[in-house]
């Protein structure tokens, strides 16, 4: 109900309250403006209590609502979707995985739209390109591979040393052409994966001066990331699998990209 209306409400009210008290007649008056004595009195009642604002109509939603979703949860959903651009299903295994707080994705999709929040800002969209690149898939894993590092002070990781070590094994080495980064794009994934949802997550102060806490916390990342994480590319399935689970889903190229 907008404010006008609650103006509007409020006037008849008072002067069904003002109409009986010179009348002196309550059963009258109702009958003339359709309403019970049940709730001339209820608002007699309210208007000597709070005066003319006990008038208006009061909120139908319940003061206490025991299962409703606590606000420092909240404040964590708003803080993902702010900060990291989570969607409302990685949220949810966001806050499963740090925090173990098990909150469904719908649910987590409703406070998002409560607080205005229920898109991704524009520069998270998908954009739609003038030529679509065409996916491909190997018969085996592993058939083919992309390969890239991280954090290396000298670029010379993969020079003649590297490739003539895969040639003597009979494995083809294909270099992608510089500042070409969508030939390399599963990987190129894999490492803003890794940006958004494990090294920006860190606790630095803590666990970055700790080669040791740093290590184990890698390999927990890891594990994750291979047999637990949702993979929107896989129908929110984790990358690693069993046999059939892998043939039930269509895994293929995807397993290639193993970490």
């Amino acid at each position: 109900m907008t404010k006008a209306e609650q103006v509007r409400l409020t006037a008849l009210r008072l002067r069904v309250l003002r109409q009986a008290a010179d009348e002196g007649n309550v059963a009258r008056v109702c009958r003339h403006f359709g309403i019970s004595r049940k709730s001339f009195y209820k608002w007699k009642r309210r208007h000597t209590e709070h005066g003319d604002a006990g008038l208006g109509d009061r909120p139908r939603t319940p003061q206490h609502s025991p299962r409703a979703t606590a606000r420092e949860v909240v404040s964590k959903i708003l803080y993902l979707r702010q900060h990291y651009h989570f969607g409302a299903g990685r949220i949810a295994a966001y806050l499963s995985r740090f925090h173990r707080i098990v909150i469904a994705g719908s649910s987590v999709h409703r406070i998002l739209t409560r607080h205005g929040m229920p898109r991704l800002p524009a520069n998270q969209k998908h954009r739609p390109h003038g030529k679509r690149w065409q996916s491909y898939e190997k018969p085996q894993p592993g058939h083919r591979l992309q390969l890239d590092v991280k954090f290396l002070e000298r670029s010379a990781e993969f020079q003649s040393q590297f490739h003539w070590h895969l040639e003597t094994r009979d494995v083809r080495h294909v270099y992608i052409r510089p500042r070409t980064p969508h030939l390399n794009g599963k990987v190129e994934r894999s490492h803003r994966v890794d940006d958004q949802e494990f090294y920006q997550l860190l606790d630095k102060d803590g666990i970055s001066d700790d080669i040791h806490l740093f290590t184990d916390k890698l390999r927990e990342w890891e594990d994750y990331y291979n047999y637990h994480r949702p993979h929107g590319g896989l129908g929110g399935h984790p990358v690693r699998a069993t046999a059939s689970e892998n043939e039930s889903w269509g895994v293929t190229e995807a397993l290639s990209t193993y970490r």
